[in-house]
């Protein structure tokens, strides 16, 4: 899937990736994959996109932030909107495509290869915008749960699709049960 000689970049949309594992029932291991990437690629980059709630003393991400922040990602974050829905629910919404997207074209002068780690259909006008730039682009998700992580449209305009199923065999560990209180949702 990657020649050697190309700069590959990853970009991770770390609500949908954080939604596929969680699918899948495993956690993913950051450190194992980038190391993964490493050695099969030459990895110029890896940019984790998600969005945080800014005045809760304590997130549960931010640790995770933090160290990915330190141990070779490019983490990019924006504040997430909070409200209450029609029933009372306290809703979270936090959706970081546009950085996302934006970033992507801006840096494709720089890599050969972007691996997005995505199923959202959103992106399915990036991918084309890339490969009309003559860039390659694989698609990082799931088929293996009951209902798809990754959109059709998606899945069919990337060059390349990789399995998260399999690439867990690799970078994947037992998942580690993080409750959340039952009156929040995170919607990406």
């Amino acid at each position: 899937m990657f020649d050697p000689r190309e700069k590959v970049v990853l970009f991770i949309d770390g609500a949908n990736l954080y939604a596929t594992s969680r699918a899948l029932g495993v956690d993913i291991d950051y450190k194992r994959l980038l190391s993964e990437f490493q050695d099969t690629a030459y990895l110029l980059r890896a940019y984790y996109y998600t969005a945080l709630v800014e005045d809760q003393e304590y997130s549960s991400i931010r640790p995770l932030i933090d160290w990915l922040d330190y141990n070779g990602y490019t983490v990019v974050t924006k504040p997430a909107k909070e409200f209450t829905d029609a029933q009372g629910r306290r809703k979270i919404k936090g959706n970081m495509d546009i950085e996302l997207a934006i970033d992507a074209l801006e840096m494709s002068d720089y890599y050969d290869h972007l691996v997005l780690f995505s199923g959202d259909g959103d992106f399915t006008a990036l991918v084309a915008a890339l490969q009309r730039r003559g860039k390659k682009v694989t698609v990082a998700s799931t088929l293996t749960t009951p209902t798809p992580m990754i959109s059709d449209e998606l899945r069919r305009q990337a060059d390349y699709f990789l399995e998260i199923a399999t690439l867990a065999k690799t970078v994947g560990r037992p998942q580690v049960d993080r409750s959340q209180s039952a009156n929040e949702d995170i919607t990406p």
